[in-house]
Order: C-alpha cells, then sequence, then structure tokens
C-alpha cells in the first residue's frame, strides 16, 4: 500500500533528461520533464511551447551564459502563461516580472543581463501555463 512518504519518489538511478539547447526549437509533450540548458552565443533563441496543452506536461530552463549573448524567448502563443520570476536583487525599484491577477502574458524573455544559473519551470494543467523561476539582477527577465 502507497503511503504520502513514499508516493513521489523515484526509482534508483533516475535521471532527469538534460538538453542543450543552442537554437530555435518548438516542444512537444514528450520532452515532458526536460531540463534544457540555455546558450544563446549563436543568436537570439525563440522557444515555443506547445499550443495543445495537455495536464502535466513539464519543463525546466537553465541559462549556461552569464549575461546571455542574445535574448531567449519562451512563447505560449497566447496569454495563457501565469506566475512570477523572483529577483535576488536588493534595491526596491523593478521587482521581478509575471502576470498581473488574472492577466496571463505571452511570452517569457530571458535578457542579456540574466546571469548564468537563471532559471524557469513552466507546467500545465491542461488549461495554461504557470511558471516561476529566479535571477540575480533587475531586467533578467522581462514579459509581454
Amino acid at each position: 500500500m502507497a503511503t504520502n512518504a513514499n508516493l513521489n519518489k523515484q526509482p534508483i538511478g533516475w535521471v532527469r533528461q538534460q538538453v542543450a539547447m543552442t537554437a530555435d526549437t518548438t516542444l512537444v509533450d514528450t520532452d515532458s520533464g526536460t531540463t534544457y540548458f540555455l546558450n544563446s552565443a549563436a543568436g537570439a533563441i525563440a522557444i515555443t511551447l506547445p499550443t495543445t496543452l495537455t495536464a502535466g506536461v513539464n519543463y525546466k530552463f537553465v541559462v549556461t551564459e552569464n549575461t546571455p549573448t542574445a535574448a531567449i524567448t519562451i512563447a505560449a502563443g497566447s496569454a495563457i502563461m501565469f506566475g512570477h520570476i523572483y529577483e535576488a536583487e536588493v534595491d526596491t525599484s523593478s521587482d521581478g516580472p509575471g502576470s498581473s491577477a488574472a492577466t496571463g502574458i505571452s511570452n517569457l524573455i530571458i535578457g542579456t543581463a540574466t546571469e548564468q544559473g537563471g532559471w524557469v519551470l513552466l507546467e500545465t494543467d491542461g488549461t495554461s501555463w504557470y511558471f516561476h523561476g529566479g535571477g540575480a539582477k533587475d531586467g533578467s527577465f522581462t514579459t509581454s
């Protein structure tokens, strides 16, 4: 009988799929669970999320360049992304970007001010995309 203590444990030896991303990519459901390491040294990257949403599909993105060469855009196709990016900066202005109340966003943009290690997680409930992440500097992430 399963207990709450062991429901979410992965089998021994389980390793998350990891992919280096350096060019435009359209993700599909079977990519779910993958961690993407982002490097825009070759130019701007456009990442397109699936437009037909399947509950539970999720992706993780990690910036591997310190101050990326070009912007990296994660696009949902419509204003169906909700969440916030947390910034580790210590000033009192320009707080982390995100959605506003019931108004979603279409694009999450990882800018050239982002430091190595900036990250974002996205997951869908089958209707919308939900995200959270972190960056070290003001303006690391923006939305549209």
